[in-house]
């Protein structure tokens, strides 16, 4: 079973990464932090690495469900979507939150998590269209 929601796009790296975040913001995610893991890679460890970003994605209202519900589920938090070079395409990945707040063992996130799911499947949907 897959931990992530998929999609694989034929387009310049960054420009797969502002329509990551474009499609993101039109779903109400903020992108709290954004790793830059080539950059880190290479300034931390001298290694050549691919083109990887890590998007610490947030949408406040279901953050806010989440935590009210369980306060311990912001260890889990934010939602990461990655946008990484796969060969001459560009992946980019999202969390899947079923299986993400499936850890907490409460069926009391199930509707956060099935919101979060169907916002990152537009997402990745929106991105494919992009460069389609």
């Amino acid at each position: 079973m897959s931990y992530t929601i998929d999609e694989t796009v034929d387009a310049p790296f960054d420009d797969v990464v502002a329509a990551t975040e474009d499609a993101l913001a039109d779903e109400g995610f903020g992108v709290l932090c954004d790793i830059d893991v080539r950059a880190t890679l290479k300034e931390k460890l001298d290694e050549e690495f691919r083109d990887y970003r890590i998007l610490g994605a947030c949408n406040p209202p279901l953050a806010h469900e989440a935590l009210e519900t369980e306060p311990g589920i912001g260890a889990l938090l934010p939602c990461n979507v990655v946008v990484y070079a796969d060969g001459d395409e560009v992946a980019v990945r999202a969390v899947d939150p079923h299986r993400l707040l499936g850890v907490v063992g409460t069926d009391e996130l199930d509707d956060v998590a099935d919101d979060v799911h169907e916002r990152f499947e537009r997402v990745l949907a929106a991105v494919a269209d992009e460069f389609a």
